[in-house]
């Protein structure tokens, strides 16, 4: 197997420094693949992929990629380790059109920019049709597609995707998810935040569970989808407290 491309270990974490919302959290994601993260409301997946991101404190632990200590490293500089960050929501610019979102992320690409555009525009040929038009103008599902397409803009070895299908209607959140299925398929590893457990289950290779900000399962997705009590306690209505 493959060494993890991105660790976390013992990760402690949150808005403030002396009220951390994670506690002693630990990861694993191999190279292409999707790893997901899930849990009830309030378990601290969201916060655990923003620390990750940074965007947030870590106040102990350790985060590294590719073997380098990344811990609190700001997100504009994680983008040159090839670590991508798709956030759940403002994730776009909204007033500006399709193709000036596309030209923010490549800013820094040089004289490989418009091989990465045309690729980007390959991969997506609905925002190549539109590229002209506000990217405000589009549909939630769409300017998901516009969000992870300004992500693979960076070249990226990770890409960091908080809920993408958050909002969407059913197709298009199938849509999203099943394109960062195809993406492991180009090499690309996923982390995954994701609320539409059942469909990411059957996507993702890997499985970790949260609640009340602590590791409490994880396994392969398939194994977990198919588990009574897991079913029970964090998919279904059934809630109880961590252990």
């Amino acid at each position: 197997m493959a060494d993890p491309i991105l660790q976390a270990h013992g990760v402690t974490a949150g808005y403030v420094p002396d009220l951390p919302i994670l506690r002693d959290v630990s990861l694993a994601v191999p190279p292409a693949q999707i790893t997901l993260i899930i849990g009830p409301n309030g378990a601290g997946k969201s916060t655990l992929i923003k620390a990750i991101a940074g965007l947030l404190p870590v106040s102990a632990g350790q985060i590294t990629f590719q073997g380098s200590d990344i811990t609190g490293l700001r997100t504009d500089q994680l983008t040159a380790h090839g670590i991508a960050y798709v956030p759940q929501t403002d994730n776009i610019f909204r007033s500006l059109t399709i193709r000036q979102n596309l030209d923010l992320a490549l800013r820094r690409a040089g004289v490989d920019a418009p091989a990465r555009l045309a690729g980007v525009f390959d991969q997506f040929p609905a925002l190549a049709a539109k590229q002209r038009d506000k990217a405000g103008a589009l549909s939630g599902g769409q300017r998901q597609f516009l969000a992870i397409a300004m992500a693979l803009a960076t070249a990226p070895q990770l890409i960091l995707m908080d809920e993408p299908s958050a909002g969407l209607s059913p197709k298009a959140a199938q849509e999203v998810l099943e394109h960062a299925r195809m993406l492991t398929g180009q090499g690309v590893s996923i982390l995954l935040v994701e609320q539409n457990v059942n469909q990411a289950l059957r996507l993702a290779d890997h499985c970790y569970i949260l609640a009340e900000g602590r590791n409490q399962i994880d396994g392969p997705a398939a194994d977990l989808r198919d588990n009574k009590v897991v079913g029970e306690i964090y998919l279904g209505n059934r809630r109880v407290g961590a252990t």
